[in-house]
């Protein structure tokens, strides 16, 4: 069966880079009869269009097994290896030291309850009853 091409399919290029960070499956138990890069194709359709795991369209694989791969991925921080590489290849590509040398710091002011407790601050400036919280 052909698989249908989407705009959010890795294109060759793409699967250059982040292809090698994919870990290869386990040769104990059951062999693994999905592609790597196929995974990849319906995590990244799930993402971009923002429709549940359990609506991928049917010519991706089981929608379980895509979310299994997605969070044990999330757990061993392969998401986190693939977004410094690509940072990492941007800043370099622009010239730039490949880690950043500076930060932004803002806050928020947020409401958090109506009712008293340790939970509830006042932000004087805004006149917010709630929290405040800083970002980096």
């Amino acid at each position: 069966m052909q698989n249908k091409i989407y705009k959010s399919d890795v294109t060759d290029s793409e699967w250059s880079i982040v292809g090698p960070l994919i870990p290869e499956p386990k040769t104990n138990g059951r062999h693994a009869t999905i592609p790597r890069r196929r995974l990849l194709d319906a995590m990244f359709y799930v993402t971009k269009t923002g429709c549940g795991w359990e609506w991928l369209p049917h010519d991706f694989p089981n929608w379980k097994t895509v979310y299994h791969y997605f969070r044990l991925w999330r757990l061993i921080g392969l998401w986190q290896q693939i977004h410094d590489l690509l940072r990492a290849a941007v800043r370099k590509a622009l010239g730039r030291n490949v880690q950043p040398s500076a930060a932004i710091i803002d806050s928020q002011s947020v409401k958090t309850t109506y009712v008293g407790g340790p939970e509830r601050g006042f932000d004087g400036g805004k006149k917010v009853n709630g929290r405040k919280r800083h970002l980096v």
